[in-house]
């Protein structure tokens, strides 16, 4: 029987740095408004993809040739689709600084350096760097600093226009929606009120015009996760709302039978009666749906009734029933404007959630808990983009949200100076004086950051096609703010030429690539699993 490989230094670091220059040079050459492309091929043939986005490139590569560099592979892999699903984008910057720090404290461990104080002042050095990329952050304000911030992420002017006019309406955390469009163009639709994906649980609650969409003024709502087989349930709640003088109900519920369909249905078409819809709990997940619930609660003043906390139609009261002066609901969507519940209560819970928010560091979490913030404060917007083939489509799709995402990084966390200057700059503070008793490893590790915060320049300049020997100098010696416009090859303020950074991005992908560095050189050991049996099944 195979017993798993177990890999000991020096093969280690040498395995691992096959596999980390291997993917980040897959990826370099997608860094700068001037990309060159990556061509992934598809894994049942057809044209190749042509990427230029480092975090999916990162993602399609699955595997590398040698186990040994397969491990350094995986693990840029994951550090880097992990800062894509966290800001989503950065992940080039990441890459390249991640490269050449790794790279550079090999060379030091080889030379007898120690593994573990290296780490510790690459730690202490990017503690100094990320103070200083906070002392160069500035507020993202208006129209057209968004629209130059998206110009920086996506390279596309006419999608950056939009996204800047787009995020100046809805906010930071209002809705966003990217829809393919029939067209070729792209198109924009604010959409008033809130909105929740999940529309009506039959066709039989459409109207029998055209409109295809259902419209309530003045409704009252149960707010359920409950699964209604028995439409007696129902009828209470029915008679208590027509005694008070309600003559709209929607019913929020996970599942309705066909038996309490139909009896909706006559109810609904007999003459001088009470009209009621149903659609769908939204989200498919138990935590959802109760967020949502509570979302729709506190919204129009009724209670969130839920199975899991013991709640059954027998024990609904007239009292419990929320109220919204305006609603609608088709099939997919189902939508309220002017919720009828306490203001303050409101303004509460949305600070509440902003406040989990800014504390979140789960990836996962943080889209939810913005998408929550959003529906709350009422700002929705649809971006339709179009083009020439269902592929063009995609693509330019997943740039709009990934740029959206970015975006929202940006308005939350500020700007720097963009096209790596703000990096750049903050060299300074790793090249003060040392004290006489400081170890070799400390000024090796501030060396190594020093260098690796001027790489992002270095590569953008290199995938423009320009002399880096022609160019790195007078970069250098510019002032602070000033770098290369790469479209007009000329040095100017980063700033006055629209050129931004996200801060937080960026500072999410230098925390990400130095402590990623910084661990991944204090491995020792690799060890192998064996090779699951193959099976002769075709």
């Amino acid at each position: 029987m195979n017993q798993p490989g177990v890999v000991f230094q020096p093969s280690v670091q040498f395995g691992l740095q096959e596999g980390i220059n291997t993917i980040v040079n897959a990826l370099r050459p997608t860094l700068g408004p001037q990309p060159r492309y990556t061509a992934v091929q598809k894994a049942f043939g057809g044209l190749p993809e042509l990427l230029d986005n480092g975090g999916l490139i990162a993602r399609r590569i699955i595997q590398i040739e040698g186990r040994d560099a397969d491990m350094g592979a995986m693990l840029t892999r994951q550090m880097l689709w992990q800062l894509h699903e966290s800001v989503g984008d950065g992940t080039s910057t990441a890459a390249v600084i991640f490269q050449k720090v790794y790279n550079e404290g090999l060379h030091i461990l080889v030379n007898g350096g120690n593994k573990m104080l290296l780490r510790r002042y690459l730690e202490e050095g990017l503690h100094l760097v990320l103070k200083r990329l906070e002392a160069q952050t500035q507020p993202l304000e208006g129209q057209e600093q968004l629209t130059q911030m998206a110009q920086t992420i996506c390279f596309d002017p006419a999608l950056a226009a939009l996204l800047g006019e787009i995020f100046d309406i809805i906010g930071e955390y209002g809705q966003l929606e990217v829809r393919s469009s029939r067209g070729r163009e792209l198109e924009r639709e604010y959409i008033e009120g809130i909105y929740w994906d999940g529309g009506l649980l039959s066709r039989l609650f459409l109207p029998e015009d055209a409109a295809q969409k259902v419209e309530f003024e003045n409704a009252a709502l149960l707010l359920s996760d409950f699964d209604i087989d028995d439409a007696e349930e129902l009828v209470p709640i029915l008679e208590g709302l027509v005694q008070k003088g309600s003559d709209r109900l929607i019913i929020v519920a996970r599942h309705l039978s066909e038996a309490v369909t139909g009896y909706l249905y006559q109810l609904n078409h007999a003459a001088g009666r009470i009209k009621v819809v149903a659609v769908k709990t939204p989200f498919a997940r138990s935590d959802e749906q109760q967020a949502g619930l509570t979302d729709m609660a506190i919204l129009t003043g009724g209670q969130a009734l839920t199975a899991e906390s013991g709640w059954t139609l027998a024990r609904v009261k007239l009292a419990d029933l929320g109220q919204v002066r305006r609603a609608n609901a088709d099939m997919d969507h189902f939508g309220m404007f002017g919720g009828k519940g306490d203001a303050r209560a409101l303004r509460r819970h949305i600070a509440s959630l902003q406040t989990y928010y800014a504390r979140e560091k789960e990836p996962d979490a943080r889209p939810r808990l913005r998408e929550r913030i959003g529906r709350l404060l009422g700002g929705s917007a649809v971006l339709y983009v179009g083009g020439l083939t269902e592929s063009e489509i995609e693509a330019r799709k997943e740039l709009a949200e990934r740029s959206g995402s970015a975006l929202r990084s940006a308005m939350g966390g500020g700007f720097v100076p963009g096209g790596g200057v703000a990096l750049r700059e903050c060299q300074c503070v790793l090249q003060g004086p040392f004290a006489e008793n400081d170890p070799l490893e400390k000024r090796a590790a501030f060396r190594i950051l020093a260098r690796a915060l001027e790489e992002p320049v270095r590569t953008i300049l290199s995938n423009a096609g320009m002399e880096l020997e022609e160019w790195i100098g007078p970069v250098r010696q510019a002032g602070p703010g000033m770098g290369v416009d790469i479209r007009t090859q000329k040095l100017t303020g980063m700033v006055a030429a629209g050129i931004l950074d996200s801060a937080a991005v960026l500072k999410a992908a230098l925390h990400s690539a130095v402590s990623t560095a910084a661990l991944a050189l204090t491995v020792d050991v690799l060890v192998h699993r064996r090779n699951p049996p193959q099976s002769n099944t075709p």
